[in-house]
């Protein structure tokens, strides 16, 4: 089964009806048949973006939706992802790159994946195909 990486930015794009990336990530997802990875960096990354009061119900609605669905899976948060993440933020001071981004990019390869659902050019930089844009 066909396994592509879900960023915070696929998840602000089907959240949000005004996102340049709305269309498109509703119809990959209404067609994909595969199964979903992200982390729970993500889910804290898209917390923090929708923290402010009228937008929490959409993120509690989404990560509860996400546990319930068979397709996701969520990785853990652990102490060596987040080391393996630092390790590769110090590695490449030339790159904009989040430590989400690079937490994200290591568990991608440990997963074997090439494919993100994202919207922006780091995972592209990174050697990653996005489906997205």
């Amino acid at each position: 089964m066909r396994t592509v990486f879900a960023d915070t930015g696929y998840y602000i794009a089907l959240l949000n009806g005004k996102d340049e990336y709305h269309a498109r990530a509703v119809e990959f997802t209404a067609a994909f048949d595969g199964a979903f990875l992200t982390t729970a960096w993500i889910l804290l990354e898209l917390a923090n973006h929708l923290a402010k009061t009228p937008n929490r119900p959409l993120f509690l609605s989404l990560e509860e939706d996400l546990r319930k669905n068979s397709r996701v899976r969520i990785l853990p948060p652990t102490q060596d992802d987040l080391e393996r993440g630092l390790g590769l933020y110090r590695r490449r001071p030339d790159k904009d790159w989040s430590l989400t981004d690079c937490i994200s990019f290591v568990a991608m390869k440990e997963a074997g994946l090439t494919e993100a659902l994202a919207t922006d050019g780091d995972f592209t930089q990174a050697g990653f195909t996005v489906l997205l844009t």
